[in-house]
């Protein structure tokens, strides 16, 4: 059995869900979940809708909301000519549901009532695929993610709970998969579900991680994760000129480079893999044909250098008011607060009387942590800084990334280095 994972860059039009379609006929025959995400840039549109409706703002969340509805109708408008099919009348029930959601004051802190609204996602996404290969002549099977994935109400960041996890999965399904010729799964990444029955999600692009789950519950032959690159780069190409496909990794590797940020892979996906030895495969969608890159227990050294670049970076420098060291006592602390706060530590480094620390900017928790550390700190704030690691670098690449660049903070071990900066004109 082998998992798949297609991204939002995969599903993002009517000509990408037909090339998914194409893709998945050349496996007939084989047993495959298959996890998708939410269609393009939905997850961020319905971001923009959690915003507004937390704050109110009923016209704006309004108008995001038909901007979703209009973008996913032009999806099915290139999928499916007979406007009578059932898919219209699918897709139409579940936003309703999201405007019954917005119709209403919020009853939940402002994390709850994000995994509420942005988990429709999936959900459109998964519905419109799973009726195209029926249309286009694949047998297949809708699976509501959250009757497998059981989570604790860490909402926005929330942890598995593996046992009723794995329970669930076994006990559905092991025996499905078991039978002759099961149809390819079709299911929704990035979700789970609380015990009070709250939709949650695993965290941003949560749906490689998804993937993980459910092949280590499986012990899953391989999983596959399908993207618009050619496999693992050593830099983004967004940011880097010049990338080359890295064609192995050791899982080390990988998780080394997924926790600096290599936005690629979730950060979370390795483990799992790793705990059973399910190789990953990280493979285009526009060539399928290819390799691509293959992620395996074996020890296989980098080839070159690689670049993880984290753009609307925030730098804190904490102090003690009263000038005395930072010492333990001080450092526990000030991880509670940030662990309390849900913001995840970039880069950090200490000295005798500060303790600066490099995170993504979230507004909305950043201020509310800042209030509190200052009751008893000192604390300097820096923003739109931009955040380089090199893993088995060198001065030729540290050289080539600091061009034009203020550097205000660096960290080196032996094999990576971090630098924070912004630049000169700013």
């Amino acid at each position: 059995m082998k998992v798949f994972k297609f991204g939002g860059a995969s599903v993002k039009d009517a000509a990408a869900v037909k090339n998914v379609a194409g893709i998945l006929s050349t496996y007939s025959g084989e047993p495959l979940v298959v996890v998708v995400s939410a269609m393009g840039k939905t997850t961020n549109a319905l971001e923009r809708l959690a915003d507004s409706y937390f704050k109110g703002d009923t016209e704006t969340a309004q108008k995001v909301l038909d901007e979703v509805r209009e973008y996913h109708t032009g999806i099915l408008n290139g999928l499916f000519e007979d406007k009578a099919h059932g898919v219209f009348n699918d897709i139409h029930n579940t936003l309703v549901e999201l405007e019954w959601v917005i119709e209403d004051q919020p009853t939940h802190e402002f994390d709850c009532e994000y995994d509420q609204i942005v988990s429709v996602g999936e959900l459109l996404s998964t519905k419109i695929v799973s009726h195209y290969l029926t249309h286009s002549g694949i047998v297949n099977r809708w699976q509501d993610v959250r009757d497998w994935i059981k989570t604790d109400n860490t909402y926005r960041e929330a942890k598995v709970d593996w046992t009723l996890t794995q329970q669930c999965i076994r006990e559905t399904l092991v025996p499905y998969m078991s039978g002759s010729n099961p149809a390819p799964v079709i299911t929704q990444g990035f979700l789970g579900v609380t015990s009070e029955n709250f939709t949650t999600t695993l965290g941003r692009e949560g749906s490689d991680y998804t993937a993980a789950i459910i092949a280590y519950c499986m012990d899953a032959e391989s999983v596959t994760i399908w993207k618009d690159v050619p496999g693992v780069l050593n830099a983004d190409p967004k940011w880097f000129d010049n990338t080359e496909l890295i064609p192995q990794l050791s899982y080390q590797d990988a998780i080394e480079l997924t926790y600096y940020g290599a936005t690629v892979i979730h950060p979370k996906t390795i483990k799992p893999l790793q705990n059973k030895n399910i190789p990953l495969q990280v493979r285009s969608f526009v060539k399928p044909e290819a390799a691509g890159t293959v992620i395996h227990g074996g020890q296989v050294p980098l080839p070159v250098p690689c670049f993880i670049f984290k753009m609307d970076q925030v730098l804190l420098s904490i102090a003690p008011k009263d000038f005395s060291f930072i010492v333990e006592e001080n450092l526990s602390r000030i991880f509670g607060l940030f662990s309390e706060h849900g913001i995840h530590l970039n880069m950090m480094q200490n000295s005798a009387l500060r303790f600066s620390v490099v995170i993504d900017n979230n507004a909305r928790r950043i201020s509310g942590l800042i209030e509190i550390l200052r009751r008893d700190f000192q604390v300097l704030k820096n923003e739109n800084l931009e955040l380089v690691t090199i893993r088995h670098y060198n001065q030729a690449t540290l050289d080539r990334v600091t061009v034009g660049k203020d550097l205000l903070l660096e960290v080196k071990s032996r094999y990576t280095a971090q630098i924070v900066m912004k630049n000169s004109n700013l």
